[in-house]
């Protein structure tokens, strides 16, 4: 697909309304997936300043190291200019003066450095900071056609590495050395870059985020692998399935299993407009505390994903927002049982006009390898 359509023209309009309508006098972009969401350019995040100012009013400008100028320049997005810093300069009065009139409030960066954060201060000191996100939710909650098509590229593409789990997951075998076999594969199915490779066998499986150990896998043992990736786009993937090593799994595994199939199964089932996202979430987790494993399930359903791995909506207990067609979000409950094993299983869906669009299409069954 082409950049135009991930990042097409219109987006620097659209935010700057809803500046307006939030009451501010300007956004201030740093590095991220906001900037890239509106600009195409995938900026280094360093101490030497990179930053998007889109004033209400006047030229939306980004403000740039000389050396990272032609990196700039190419980015897909346009209606911005663009100007450089050398290395000595202070490069804030760029940004104050990219601002025209008063300035009483601007919303800057969600994850702005703090020694960004403390210099603009002293740059704009009488205006009030707030979070760029409470503008820019909004436009991106919602993932347009291209958007969709990304995430299913980048979900093809991780469907494709857990496919080969059976070259790399073997008994004596310790954890690093797989995850270094599914990095090496996450790059050659087509990702420009590896965001994380979880390999958690047996006891380290009851840990959601164990990571990587060098405990070498054990026969029978249930092993959690969560995989994801950024494609060339800028779009991710996240999918995580369960496997078994090499010979029959514990007493009670293949129960507790059904148990969290079934739950992630009903839980796509009722992905659709209207259903909010603390609903979708009880799916899930009734049908596992109805198991007797209430207790063992320790985090939320899921997690928007987009330009970043976590982001908007988040299906939790506790967020009242209805589904609406167009987010993307992960369904991924898992049952931890401490000091034995673990189970998880995760899709990336996308809310329809009508219902649910799974992106991951790579079977649910436990998987004996």
């Amino acid at each position: 697909m082409g950049t135009e359509e991930l990042y097409p023209a219109g987006r620097l309009s659209a935010a700057r309304r809803a500046t307006v309508s939030a009451g501010l006098d300007a956004l201030l972009l740093t590095p991220g997936s906001d900037l890239r969401w509106l600009t195409g350019y995938d900026a280094r995040e360093s101490e030497r300043l990179t930053c998007l100012v889109l004033p209400v009013d006047g030229e939306p400008t980004l403000v740039v190291p000389v050396l990272e100028r032609p990196d700039a320049e190419a980015a897909p997005g346009t209606g911005f200019r663009i100007v450089d810093h050398a290395d000595g300069d202070d490069p804030w009065p760029l940004v104050r003066a990219a601002l025209s009139g008063p300035v009483r409030a601007v919303g800057i960066a969600d994850r702005m450095w703090a020694q960004q954060v403390l210099a603009l201060r002293a740059a704009l000191p009488d205006a009030t900071q707030r979070l760029a996100s409470e503008v820019l939710r909004e436009l991106r909650i919602r993932k347009s056609p291209a958007e969709v098509a990304a995430l299913a590229e980048a979900g093809a593409a991780i469907d494709a590495v857990h496919r080969r789990m059976g070259e790399w997951l073997r008994p004596g075998r310790t954890e690093r050395e797989v995850a270094a076999d599914i990095a090496a594969a996450i790059r050659a199915a087509g990702h420009a870059e590896v965001d994380f490779v979880i390999v958690a066998a047996g006891p380290h499986g009851a840990s959601p985020h164990h990571g990587t150990s060098d405990r070498p896998i054990g026969a029978g043992e249930p092993v959690v692998v969560d995989i994801g990736g950024t494609m060339p786009s800028g779009y991710r993937s996240d999918c995580t399935r369960t496997y078994v090593a090499g010979g029959p799994a514990p007493a009670g595994f293949a129960d507790l299993y059904a148990v969290l199939r079934d739950a992630q199964r009903a839980a796509v089932a009722a992905v659709r407009p209207g259903v909010t996202a603390e609903d979708l979430d009880a799916v899930a987790r009734d049908m596992i505390t109805a198991a007797g494993f209430g207790d063992a399930f320790l985090h939320r359903t899921g997690h928007g994903i987009g330009l970043d791995t976590h982001e908007d909506p988040y299906v939790v207990t506790g967020n009242p927002r209805p589904l609406e067609a167009g987010m993307a979000f992960s369904v991924e409950p898992g049952i931890y049982l401490a000091g034995r094993y673990g189970a998880r299983i995760e899709d990336i869906v996308v809310c329809t006009t009508d219902g649910g669009q799974r992106l991951n299409t790579t079977p649910t069954e436990l998987i004996a390898l």
